[in-house]
């Protein structure tokens, strides 16, 4: 193989893939939610401009939902005043929202998540208990 295109090739590096995970479980029982009735959706907190939109899932059989983004979607509509994005997930039943998670400020893929092949850095903000 030509030196100059192998040299090309073994320095480029694609934007990783960001996905963030998350497990809905029914409160009160250890079931999982599930349905065609329930989307999740992420979103990056700003406090100057509207909340950024990253993107959405539906459940599993599982009651997972895993979100799948790039970094230059934050970057797009950041105004570069913050270094890490301030995630929070909403769970919609129907068009309804079913459930608001917290905020999750300063969210660091490379400190807290795990690297997968199929997706990328992940990081698994956990199970919750809905109702």
């Amino acid at each position: 193989m030509d030196k100059k295109l192998f040299e090309a090739l073994s320095n480029w590096n694609p934007e990783t893939q960001l996905t963030v995970k998350v497990r809905f479980v029914k409160r009160g029982t250890d079931a999982a939610l599930t349905g065609q009735q329930y989307t999740v959706r992420l979103y990056d907190k700003d406090v100057f401009t509207d909340d950024d939109y990253l993107g959405q899932a539906r459940l599993n059989e599982h009651g997972e939902a895993h979100i799948h983004f790039y970094p230059a979607d934050i970057r797009k509509t950041d105004l570069g005043l913050e270094q890490y994005p301030d995630l929070y997930i909403l769970l919609f039943k129907g068009d309804t929202v079913h459930f608001q998670s917290k905020v999750w400020d300063d969210v660091d893929f490379a400190k807290e998540g795990t690297l997968t092949l199929n997706e990328g850095e992940v990081v698994d903000f956990g199970t919750f208990l809905v109702d």
